[in-house]
């Protein structure tokens, strides 16, 4: 496992977990005939839907924010070439996309029997998947780190995490104090209780979603990692181990949950490790 290397942890050290957590919060919702998910023209889960689609035989449809655009960029027109339909909700429709009202209208078009999943992915079979990722971690650790953007990860990782061990959030939303209930939410809807072994740090936005300061770009490119998530988190650690939050001589596992950004970056968890489609699992955290 990769150790991050800055002078400003200090004696904290950090290993790089590069795992991407699509696909774990994908393996226990597979086992449907149709799948509707919501994202960005960019979205990271709008790919691995349609991949895991085109992977397991399932019917997809990616309802994507805003308006259609010709030609359409790499995410759209891959996901297009997997076999997912495309369709596309105006912004003002797309924020009540929780509503029943927006749900009814697209089981009309699409079918009663569509599963639908939230923006982001997280729901309680995600979380199920998320857990299974701490006993994959294959160094000595106390703190296992993880940019939040819904929940799902966070929440899943905490209920999987072995006694005395502690999970640590970064939000990277502005104003994200909602979070918080929302892990819980989770937790309980996956596995019917809390845990009290997670947080989440509020103060490492750097703006809020999509924004970027020098300091965050420059690490960004210093350390070859994207910047929306994992160089919040990263730089948000080591933020921590300067005021000392983070005593010296801690040991972090940092999820690395984006590929690199640029021409050629590829998931770091592959397709073929997902999980045939066997639908909700047995409940426990692994």
């Amino acid at each position: 496992m990769e150790e991050l290397l800055d002078p400003g942890l200090g004696q904290v050290r950090v290993f790089l977990m590069r795992d991407d957590n699509k696909p774990r919060k994908l393996k226990h919702n597979l086992g449907h005939r149709r799948i509707l998910a919501f994202g960005g023209a960019w979205s990271n889960l709008i790919a691995a839907v349609a991949e895991a689609g085109r992977r397991h035989g399932i019917e997809t449809i990616g309802v994507i924010r805003g308006e259609e655009h010709l030609p359409l960029n790499p995410v759209l027109a891959r996901a297009r070439e997997c076999g997912m339909t495309l369709t596309y909700l105006d912004r003002a429709t797309y924020r009540r996309k929780h509503t029943e009202e927006v749900r009814a209208a697209l089981r009309a078009r699409f079918g009663e029997d569509i599963a639908i999943l939230p923006e982001g992915g997280s729901n309680a079979a995600a979380v199920r998947g998320c857990a299974e990722l701490p006993a994959e971690i294959g160094v000595p650790y106390d703190v296992v780190c993880c940019p939040v953007g819904t929940g799902g990860t966070l929440a899943g990782i905490a209920a999987g995490l072995p006694e005395g061990k502690r999970a640590l959030g970064f939000a990277v939303l502005k104003g994200a104090g909602f979070l918080e209930g929302e892990v819980a939410r989770l937790q309980r809807e996956a596995y019917g209780r809390t845990w009290s072994n997670w947080s989440i740090d509020l103060d490492h936005h750097f703006g809020g979603y999509a924004r970027t300061t020098p300091e965050l770009t420059e690490f960004a490119a210093r350390h070859g990692v994207e910047r929306v998530y994992v160089a919040k988190m990263l730089l948000g650690v080591v933020g921590l181990a300067r005021r000392g939050v983070l005593a010296p001589g801690t040991r972090v596992v940092a999820v690395v949950t984006s590929p690199p950004e640029g021409p050629g970056a590829q998931l770091s968890t592959p397709v073929a490790a997902w999980a045939a489609p066997t639908g909700f699992d047995s409940g426990e955290p692994r």
